[in-house]
């Protein structure tokens, strides 16, 4: 008889315990949709096809990854070279000093619906930016 009191007792605390976790659950907010990422004024936006990191193709032209690139999933995430291998993506991206590609982001269906956006050097120091608002300007 004892066995089973403690039974009941250690049954009960294990629900009691477990109730307020499954309304906390439930009362949690739902997340945003997505943030908007602000991408830095010398970002360009491109195609890029990965080959054979760090060997790609930008814009129809061989183009290679810097040792230390950071690329930017649609989550805004790092995410490896590997599982891209054989991926053609439209992206934004920076160069270094010396040409190599150093900075991408994946880009999502609403990012890329935001035109105009500079594909050239030339463009980017001929339009104007709107940091705030993440849009280019012709003049």
């Amino acid at each position: 008889m004892y066995r089973c009191v403690i039974a009941a007792t250690a049954a009960l605390a294990f629900a009691c315990a477990a109730l307020p976790a499954s309304a906390q659950v439930q009362s949690q907010p739902q997340a945003p949709a997505q943030a908007q990422r602000p991408f830095p004024q010398n970002a360009l936006r491109g195609v890029i096809a990965f080959d054979n990191p760090p060997q790609v193709t930008l814009n129809g032209k061989p183009a290679q990854l810097a040792p230390g690139v950071r690329i930017r999933g649609q989550n805004n995430l790092l995410v490896l070279t590997g599982p891209l291998v054989g991926s053609k993506l439209v992206v934004h991206y920076t160069t270094e000093f010396t040409g190599l590609i150093k900075d991408v982001w994946i880009l999502r269906d609403e990012e890329i619906k935001v035109v105009p956006w500079p594909t050239t050097v030339e463009q980017t120091q001929a339009w104007s930016f709107d940091q705030a608002a993440q849009v280019w300007t012709k003049p």
